[in-house]
């Protein structure tokens, strides 16, 4: 965006009488936005109108002009939706496209549409209420996905699988509670969004370039106009200001990372070697050699995507963190970060949620592997405390031993005879053989946010209630 001092001509450079001549094709090409920001054009008319509007009231312009002004803005936003709007580079930005335009549309009064106003405020506040209406979109779309991650809980909560740490068999837990893992991290970030949305909920309009404006402007009135709920309270930062696009970023990035994690476990689970799951073809593709393939191609781009809104968020750091205030050109390069990582996430989060509605659970898969790799041992060295006495690290001990005998005897810790589970240690009896299947170690873990399935059906009411 250029900066807001430029001031407007009737000459397709824009430039102001200070400079002899315009931009050589070099600097034409380094300097025009419009190709990327032309992306804010509902933004920038939706702000020129309060703004018009707003110096009308104050009686700073006539409403005659206003009414002249919002009409030919109401036209050329018909005009750009339709796709008869002529984008110019030689305009640089969308701002001056949509100015350039007004004046040929109504005259003179196009040149009062800019009073009080800088193109640094002016873009300040466009950018803003896009962030801001995306990162509505965002919460709409996580809340989508945590609705088909309840579901899919509610439907098993009684489906025993494997618990994993480090990749390995741990303790079985049920697919409803590994579902609502992922509705406690998705509902992190659904917070952070409300969060983001309530701090950026400020208006720039009215900063000016950076000292604010001699006019009697009602900067409240623009504010409350375009939805916000106060305006800025410094003029240097507001024209300076990119924490929300950063915000937006780190969220951004923050639930990538989560999609990705579901996305490495659903290419697990969709393996034959695993076969937990089974995606349709509507989220997989073929093999171009192999007929037997099933590839989980969706999956794996939305794990990929994290890479890119990644990159976003490290490249716009990186731009800001040198920028004395105010204004700087370098900020340009804000917006093809925010609206590429948008893209991105609001792809992943929507094929996510599509995958989780769609796949096949394989119950019986998930509960021959539940009891794999000794997984009921923390229920034999927790009965031994319960019932037997022990001290936990002797009941640690004890356990031990009898998983290297049944690995000795190559059985599970349920089928070793009691006689031997007797000889490692007195204290046990043949009630310990009731807790060592996946489906009594599930049932016995009712603490809060325990993996008991009454205890999951309690999160599942917890969660409707409240998404």
């Amino acid at each position: 965006m250029a900066d807001g001092s430029s001031e407007t001509k009737s000459s397709n450079q824009m430039w102001g009488g200070r400079f002899a001549s315009g931009p050589d094709a070099i600097m034409e090409e380094i300097n025009a936005s419009i190709g990327f920001d032309k992306k804010l054009y509902a933004q920038d008319i939706r702000g020129s109108i309060a703004h018009a509007t707003m110096l009308a009231h104050q009686g700073i312009i006539s409403a005659e002009d206003k009414d002249k002004i919002v009409h030919g803005l109401g036209t050329i936003l018909s005009e750009i939706e339709s796709g008869a709007f002529e984008f110019s580079r030689r305009l640089e930005d969308i701002h001056m496209n949509i100015e350039a335009r007004l004046a040929t549309l109504i005259g003179p009064a196009a040149g009062r549409l800019h009073t009080a106003r800088s193109r640094n405020d002016q873009v300040a506040l466009d950018f803003r209420l896009w962030v801001k209406e995306e990162l509505q979109k965002t919460e709409r779309a996580l809340t989508a996905l945590i609705g088909a991650f309840l579901d899919r809980a509610e439907e098993h909560a009684d489906t025993v699988m494997p618990g994993f740490t480090h990749l390995q068999t741990a303790q079985p837990v049920t697919f409803g509670h590994h579902c609502m893992a992922y509705v406690e991290m998705f509902g992190r970030d659904r917070s952070r969004v409300r969060h983001a949305i309530e701090h950026m909920d400020e208006s720039p309009i009215g900063a000016a370039a950076l000292a604010g404006t001699g006019f009697p402007i009602d900067r409240h009135m623009t504010a409350k106009a375009l939805g916000f709920r106060e305006p800025t309270r410094n003029s240097i930062d507001t024209v300076s200001d990119r924490d929300f696009a950063l915000e937006f970023l780190s969220i951004a990035a923050i639930a990538a990372t989560h999609l990705s994690r579901l996305a490495e476990e659903i290419v697990i689970w969709s393996t034959p070697q695993f076969g937990f799951i089974r995606l349709s073809d509507a989220f997989s593709t073929g093999s171009s050699i192999m007929p037997q393939k099933k590839n989980p191609d969706a999956a794996e781009l939305v794990r990929a995507k994290t890479g890119r809104i990644n990159g976003s968020l490290i490249a716009l750091l990186t731009v800001m963190k040198g920028l004395p205030l105010a204004y700087s050109k370098d900020m340009q390069e804000d917006k093809e970060q925010v609206f590429d990582a948008a893209e991105s996430l609001e792809l992943a989060i929507a094929a996510m949620t599509g995958m989780v509605r769609d796949m096949t659970i394989r119950a019986d898969r998930m509960k021959a592997a539940a009891g794999s790799g000794y997984s009921t041992a923390t229920d034999l060295a927790d009965w031994l405390v319960r019932a037997a006495g022990l001290p936990f690290r002797d009941a640690h001990h004890v356990t031990g031993k009898a998983v290297a005998l049944a690995e000795e005897k190559g059985c599970d810790l349920a089928d070793l005879p009691l006689a031997e589970l007797t000889a490692i240690n007195p204290a046990i009896t043949d009630k310990v053989f009731d807790v060592l299947t996946v489906e009594a170690s599930v049932a016995s873990r009712t603490s809060f946010g325990g993996t008991a399935p009454a205890e999951v059906r309690k999160q599942i009411a917890w969660w409707r209630a409240r998404n």
